[in-house]
């Protein structure tokens, strides 16, 4: 059994990055921006917005972060977007969700310029991913595919098995693995005997926020297991949604949680918006 250690190759993604921004700022005097949004107090919306600022002061970003309060108007987060899609200085807007129940997400994700949606969930970055066209993916499972191909693991003719069927998660992680000639099944909440799915896989990737939902008996041996999940157990370690214990050592391939798919997920974040610095450097220069 090997871990797939995703903190050490973000690491090496985020070197790369630092050294591409001083390149970008010596040759063409562009410091890649990304913009935030913030709403209300939820604290693992704030970790995680923290995390991802110290990330893009380490590769030498400019980043600012919009923090809101949780009764904030559908109006004037709209006007918040709006201001950053005509900012010149900002190259990523990324909303922080879930977003509270009076805002409508939908529209919100909608109404940030596609060539500044570093998260990738605009449907015109979506529809570029489900048509293998080039576009801007969601950084989780980009980062389970940058994962897999550091550890040369080619998902070309595996059953690969994704349990969670998000827009954030499960349908773009069943897109890029389809694109990679994979044979992709989607299993999810209504999904009968999940344990049948999971035992013909060859490649579990599982991101549903439940603890333990994969147990020893439902992995077949040498599997690869793909733990995207996070949770905060009962006596308040991280862990995610494999039984790590039971079923680590009946596979090939393992993620810890922490410190396997996590990692990557910023590292992305930090590779996506690069991207976008670099294109919107580009069109300026055309």
């Amino acid at each position: 059994m090997q871990i797939l250690d995703g903190k050490a190759l973000a690491q090496k993604i985020e070197k790369n990055v630092a050294s591409e921004v001083v390149k970008l700022k010596e040759n063409r005097g562009r410091t890649p921006g990304l913009a935030v949004i913030l709403v209300g107090q939820d604290p693992a919306s704030a970790a995680y917005v923290n995390m991802k600022k110290k990330a893009c002061d380490r590769v030498g970003f400019y980043s600012v972060t919009h923090e809101m309060p949780e009764d904030i108007s559908q109006e004037a987060i709209e006007n918040t977007i709006k201001m950053m899609n005509q900012n010149p200085n900002i190259d990523g807007i990324l909303v922080q969700l879930p977003l509270p129940p009076q805002i409508d997400t939908t529209k919100i994700l909608e109404l940030v310029d596609p060539a500044k949606d570093v998260d990738g969930f605009h449907p015109y970055n979506v529809g570029r991913l489900v048509t293998n066209l080039d576009g801007f993916v969601p950084c989780t499972p980009l980062g389970v595919m940058e994962l897999l191909a550091e550890y040369n693991i080619d998902v070309k003719g595996k059953n690969c098995c994704v349990v969670g069927a998000s827009n954030i998660v499960g349908k773009p992680m069943a897109s890029l693995l389809l694109n990679a000639d994979a044979t992709v099944e989607i299993c999810h909440i209504f999904t009968d005997d999940l344990k049948k799915h999971t035992l013909q896989a060859d490649i579990i990737l599982v991101g549903v926020g439940v603890i333990n939902l994969i147990k020893e008996d439902m992995v077949k041996e040498d599997a690869i297991i793909i733990d995207i999940g996070i949770n905060r157990a009962e006596n308040g370690k991280l862990v995610g949604d494999v039984d790590f214990e039971n079923v680590a050592s009946k596979c090939s391939y393992i993620t810890p949680v922490p410190g396997g798919v996590g990692p990557m997920t910023i590292a992305m974040l930090l590779s996506n918006t690069l991207k976008a610095a670099k294109q919107s450097a580009d069109k300026e220069e055309a």
